[in-house]
């Protein structure tokens, strides 16, 4: 049975560090903040809260998010020049340690890629570290729907990428962390489990993590205990 020390121990010799997208490296839900945008906000947070308490498959939920949303690509653009993602404090010193330890680093979030590029982006993070969902539009940039083909789509498929990543780069230490059910279902194949509540407490996901952190702070001080 695995015990924080164990988690911490995965931590500093972690191979490559997962973080969850929204809620966690960026205060907002991606997704929310879009249907805000889209005026539509208060019927598409209600399902958000749904899903990441694990309540409803996630599949199921961003389908029926989306329908209701219909945004064009046009205010995907606007939603990225008027508000763009917030970072949370602390992710930006974080992310630069990871990678000056050698540690890699990627995005996998169940949002979307058009968003999560550009927080990517401002991380320095390689895009093609970057595992979200991919929006489609009509050549008239009309919603079209969304790729059900990425892992990110499913539900588990935080867990399929790592399982990915661990078999192309023989990564033997590979740490997820995030705020929600999606994040925690993912290890194993993760080797470690990290909970987020820097931006929102997700009681189930609180109670079933080993290792909980209200700040990134807490896990730059962990890296300087090596």
């Amino acid at each position: 049975m695995a015990t924080l020390s164990d988690m911490k121990e995965v931590f500093r010799r972690a191979d490559a560090v997962c973080f969850d997208v929204d809620s966690t490296v960026i205060k907002e839900e991606g997704i929310d903040e879009l249907a805000k945008f889209c005026g539509v906000g208060d019927a598409v947070t209600e399902m958000t809260r749904k899903a990441m308490g694990g309540s409803m498959s996630f599949k199921t939920a961003l389908i029926e998010r989306l329908s209701i949303i219909r945004c064009s690509r046009e205010q995907v653009n606007k939603l990225l020049t008027d508000h763009p993602p917030q970072l949370t404090p602390g992710i930006s010193e974080l992310v630069d340690r990871l990678h000056q330890r050698g540690i890699k680093v990627y995005l996998i979030s169940g949002g979307f890629r058009c968003i999560v590029e550009h927080v990517a982006t401002q991380l320095n993070i390689p895009l093609h570290h970057v595992y979200a969902n991919r929006l489609k539009f009509y050549f008239n940039g009309e919603y079209a729907g969304f790729d059900e083909s990425q892992p990110t789509a499913e539900g588990g498929g935080k867990g399929k990428v790592i399982s990915m990543l661990k078999e192309q780069n023989g990564f033997e230490n590979v740490v997820m962390i995030g705020d929600g059910a999606t994040d925690l279902e993912a290890c194993p194949p993760a080797n470690a489990f990290i909970g987020f509540g820097g931006n929102v407490i997700r009681p189930q996901v609180k109670e079933k993590s080993l290792w909980y952190v209200t700040s990134f702070r807490e896990l730059l001080k962990e890296l300087e205990n090596i």
